[in-house]
């Protein structure tokens, strides 16, 4: 079964809308590869899909162990290479203000971050750097 639909819906944007629940989001090519940069670019929602993961992976451990993870945010940075034209680096970084968590807690959800499906799915030349501030 499909996961999500995608639609060319020109001046360079596409949508794609998640079949489950209906969702949908556009993209838009970024400024620098002649689009209008009105929008995420392909490229920004796999590091966003990066951090989104690592979250979720924190989240999962969090709810288990009954941490509360609110406030917790991060900052994705996208570094570009050419020829071709590809992600080169992704930087997240976690902030996580007045956590209510052990020291081993702490470890272990920074360990379900750095093993998330995304992580271990982009190409290894992809450098992931991240860094938390707990």
């Amino acid at each position: 079964m499909a996961t999500a639909t995608g639609k060319y819906i020109g001046e360079l944007r596409t949508e794609l809308k998640h079949l489950a629940s209906g969702q949908s989001f556009i993209t838009d090519a970024p400024v620098d590869n002649n689009g209008k940069g009105e929008a995420f670019s392909p490229t920004d929602t796999v590091c966003a899909a990066l951090s989104s993961c690592m979250m979720t992976l924190m989240g999962i451990y969090a709810t288990r162990e009954s941490i509360d993870l609110k406030g917790l945010t991060s900052t994705i940075t996208k570094h570009m290479a050419s020829d071709p034209r590809r992600i080169s680096k992704i930087e997240i970084e976690f902030v996580w203000p007045n956590p209510k968590a052990t020291e081993q807690q702490i470890e272990l959800l920074k360990k379900y971050a750095l093993t998330c499906p995304v992580a271990k799915s982009l190409h290894p030349e992809i450098e992931q750097v991240v860094t938390f501030n707990f």
